[in-house]
């Protein structure tokens, strides 16, 4: 059985993989980059395992995950352990979400919570938990919500082909919309069930795990080929019409398809864990930015959502500690500076 290999190759900054006969160039920093998250995501996931009340130390952190049995069995691998993976999971959805979202629209400023994605799953789900439904049925609803705002976007950006600017301009308008019905919703409520609207809302990860991180991984393993081809339609997706349709590529259709599987990740991930804002929105221009790419990398765009939210997700656990800090808050804490980055750095272009 044949394994693979790396090897340099022209032109300088890629290597070729090699398997079997089969010959692949890649770009050498994306591999560098994706290795360095990889190591960084599992770093933060024993310290997310570590820290806490108990403290446990790293050492029994890994021999619990080894199955060599610690007597902190019980908090490493039941109380601890499936938050973290839903943090790891719910962050590469955002991560992927948001490189295609952005791909597709050709703006960095675009994301799930941009253009009213984050929003529509938020109005179903306040009125779903203010109208008395049944806690089950608060992340189907949220699905829903998700989908359908995402709907009408596509719907009024596709007039013109999908064009860049129209697709931000209807996502940002249908986003204030939705928060405005979401405001009305919370102000006619019942208090209680108002509060518990508001921390969906924000985004948590407290009282979740396995069955929420089950949802998320699901998606992403079905999308799976749909990403393998993302990442290779992604190449395209920068290039004007007349070039695209000029080398035989359909550009509105790979428009529709990407933002369409981008639309189906963000809505889920947001279903299970709430309106996580800004993740989707930092983790591809900051992979970007660390690949030195024209475009958000879709591999390294998900390391880095994940390793975000697990910091962020830690974060709350420990900076008030034994107060919990929603996970929507610290993402938010790191997103709004960013934003306002981004915000200034578009002005200073344009001056």
């Amino acid at each position: 059985m044949s394994t693979g290999t790396l090897v340099p190759a022209a032109p300088a900054g890629r290597w070729l993989l090699r398997v079997g006969p089969v010959r692949v160039p890649v770009r050498r920093r994306p591999l560098l980059v994706a290795a360095a998250l990889v190591v960084l995501l599992a770093v933060a996931g024993v310290l997310s395992l570590a820290l806490g009340t108990p403290y446990v130390a790293p050492a029994d952190v890994l021999r619990a995950l080894s199955g060599a049995g610690t007597p902190y069995d019980l908090v490493v691998l039941d109380l601890r352990l499936p938050r973290l993976v839903l943090a790891a999971a719910a962050g590469a959805a955002f991560g992927v979400a948001g490189t295609l979202i952005q791909s597709v629209a050709r703006n960095p400023l675009a994301s799930p919570d941009v253009i009213g994605i984050t929003q529509g799953a938020g109005l179903a789900a306040t009125v779903a938990l203010t109208s008395g439904a049944a806690a089950v049925l608060v992340a189907p609803a949220a699905l829903l919500g998700g989908l359908a705002a995402a709907a009408v976007v596509l719907a009024l950006g596709a007039r013109h082909g999908l064009a860049a600017q129209r697709f931000v301009l209807a996502g940002v308008a249908v986003a204030f919309a939705l928060r405005a019905l979401i405001e009305v919703v919370m102000l006619t409520a019942d208090p209680i069930d108002g509060l518990r609207a508001q921390v969906w809302l924000i985004g948590t990860l407290a009282g979740k795990g396995w069955a929420e991180a089950a949802w998320i991984a699901g998606t992403l393993v079905v999308l799976l080929p749909v990403l393998l081809w993302a990442g290779w339609a992604l190449n395209s997706s920068s290039l004007d019409d007349d070039t695209a349709r000029g080398i035989g590529v359909r550009p509105v259709a790979r428009r529709v398809g990407l933002a369409g599987t981008g639309v189906l990740a963000a809505a889920m991930v947001t279903a299970q864990v709430g309106a996580v804002d800004f993740v989707a929105l930092v983790a591809p221009q900051l992979a970007r930015r660390l690949v030195r790419a024209e475009r958000p990398p879709l591999l390294c765009s998900a390391l880095l959502g994940a390793l975000l939210l697990v910091l962020a997700d830690l974060a709350g656990r420990r900076l008030l500690a034994p107060t919990q800090l929603p996970a929507g808050v610290l993402t938010a804490a790191i997103g709004g500076p960013y934003l306002m980055f981004l915000l200034l750095r578009g002005r200073r272009r344009t001056s």
